[in-house]
């Protein structure tokens, strides 16, 4: 395979593309890595009963807003306060999470299962037993970002 690399210190975000006849396990696990490359080293901090918790991207499973707190949800149901807004940790958040709703990030690599809901929404269970709604308005982006019709 023919590699190209370009190095530009102005990049703002670094991207790759790949120009391949067709999908093979090895190439998948080569993007997998890439995407992991940028929040390999992301660590955010969560607060917790007056501590401080490092958090891993992997390991957080929903984000959202509770009233005026975004609350980080982990693997076992851990609770902690994030001090960054949603909008942004939207930002810094790798490929595996989106959005839901105006007031939530979901991990889909976390989603147990996704059920109809009433006025056109549904309802997401993930793994770790949390809910929450994906709304009407990001309906369709969350089924194209899961490649569902």
């Amino acid at each position: 395979m023919k590699v190209e690399c370009k190095i530009d210190p102005d990049y703002q975000e670094q991207y790759a593309v790949l120009y391949i006849k067709k999908m093979t396990r090895r190439i998948a696990e080569i993007i997998s890595f890439l995407e992991r490359e940028e929040t390999d080293s992301l660590t955010l901090t969560g607060a917790k009963e007056k501590k401080t918790f490092f958090l891993k991207p992997e390991e957080m499973v929903l984000v959202r807003t509770e009233g005026r707190e975004i609350i980080c949800y982990d693997k076992l149901k851990n609770r902690y306060v994030l001090d960054k807004p949603l909008y942004e940790l939207e930002q810094i958040l790798d490929s595996h999470f989106v959005r839901i709703s105006k007031s939530t990030i979901i991990n889909i690599r976390q989603i147990n299962h996704v059920e109809a809901g009433f006025n056109g929404t549904m309802e997401l269970v993930m793994k770790n037993g949390v809910t929450d709604y994906i709304s009407r308005n990001y309906r369709k982006s969350f089924k194209e970002r899961l490649g569902l019709k």
